[in-house]
């Protein structure tokens, strides 16, 4: 049987909304193992002289719980 977890992260870019998605995931592996995939919940930007300046992710982190 396999056991999922599913942590809720933040992260951000300044290229784009897939740079965001993908700063979470590389981060997050740093301390989680087994990840199987994010699911945005959330997306908003940063605006400075009416352009993008920062783009803004809220996601949910599932990672497979192992018992080894």
């Amino acid at each position: 049987m396999t056991v999922m977890k599913v942590i809720e992260v933040m992260g951000s870019s300044d290229k784009s909304w897939d740079d965001a998605a993908q700063k979470i995931v590389s981060e997050a592996s740093k301390t989680v193992k087994n990840i199987r995939s994010i699911y945005i919940q959330d997306m908003s930007a940063k605006v400075e002289n009416n352009k993008i300046t920062e783009y803004r992710l809220t996601g949910k982190v599932s990672f497979e719980v192992s018992g080894h």
